[in-house]
């Protein structure tokens, strides 16, 4: 049986807006079987996953971070064009650590990777699922390090579910220990609190020298 459905909704922190709902909840999402889960950076992901999720025969909650909706100038092709669901984009090349991100997030890795003289491997998910494992495990292998960030809660979240697959397919390739930069384990908080919850370009650089230190 198929449901070609799509759900639209935006997510995430990040606009101070006490009216909406602010979590990220997409970990959630991402274990219900039979739900695909997409998740653009940018407005030409946006368009491309978008026409694909309309053409997948599988129910697709597609997530939209709020933060980014008037954040991002890009050109978008007028024609029509596709990216495939379940593969990751490799943003930037590096050498010496992988950060791994999505949605509003790939902004924060971009500037903290400015601020740091290791060479910065960007893995972009765009899906959290499915999830292309094979991109994934490749740059841990050439890299030997690895950040994940995400917004969401840590503790079973995104990341997470990344780190035991590395630990399956690549452990012995790794130089040192996974760090994550994530939300906290509670409720977004309020106007006041909202930029200390998420994590933010010094959190990641901070974690980049971290496992940097590993050699």
């Amino acid at each position: 049986m198929s449901c070609p459905l799509v759900v639209r909704a935006p997510y995430g922190g990040g606009i101070r807006a006490l009216e909406h709902h602010s979590e990220s909840m997409e970990a959630l999402y991402m274990h219900t079987p039979g739900l695909k889960v997409v998740i653009p950076a940018t407005p030409k992901e946006a368009k491309g996953l978008l026409t694909s999720a309309i053409r997948d025969p599988d129910p697709v909650l597609f997530l939209e971070p709020k933060r980014i909706y008037r954040a991002i100038k890009e050109e978008v092709p007028e024609e029509e064009y596709t990216l495939p669901l379940g593969q990751a984009a490799i943003t930037q090349e590096g050498v010496d650590v992988t950060i791994i991100a999505y949605g509003a997030m790939l902004r924060e890795v971009v500037a903290a990777q400015e601020k740091t003289k290791a060479s910065c491997e960007i893995v972009n998910l765009r899906s959290i699922f499915p999830l292309d494992s094979t991109t994934i495990i490749n740059s841990v292998k050439k890299t030997g390090r690895c950040v994940i960030v995400h917004e969401g809660p840590r503790t079973g979240g995104v990341a997470a579910e990344i780190i035991a697959r590395i630990n399956e397919k690549a452990l012995f390739a790794l130089k040192g220990p996974i760090k994550r930069v994530t939300g906290y384990d509670t409720i977004m908080p309020l106007y006041q609190r909202e930029k200390a919850y998420l994590p933010n370009a010094t959190k990641i650089t901070h974690a980049i020298e971290e496992v940097m230190q590993y050699t």
